[in-house]
């Protein structure tokens, strides 16, 4: 299953969601916290604090940042 790791009302984290509804994927959110040093969870799966991070363990996706990279791999994988 798809993980996203979000902040709400983040634009970037809105793009992500709005492909994966686009697709129609199910995945699971994480919601995290709005101070980046708290980011716990997001720093162990991506080795960063910015959201949004996706995980897609079917595809060797442990923790990808950056939404034009996420959103560009669901279209090559999922379109």
């Amino acid at each position: 299953m798809l993980e996203l790791y979000r902040l709400p009302g983040c634009p970037y984290c809105a793009k992500v969601e709005d492909k994966l509804d686009e697709l129609d994927l199910e995945y699971e959110t994480h919601t995290v916290l709005p101070f980046r040093f708290l980011r716990f969870e997001v720093k162990s799966v991506s080795g960063q604090s910015g959201v949004p991070v996706l995980v897609d363990p079917e595809h060797g996706v442990e923790g990808m940042a950056e939404s034009d990279d996420i959103v560009t791999h669901l279209e090559n994988t999922y379109a």
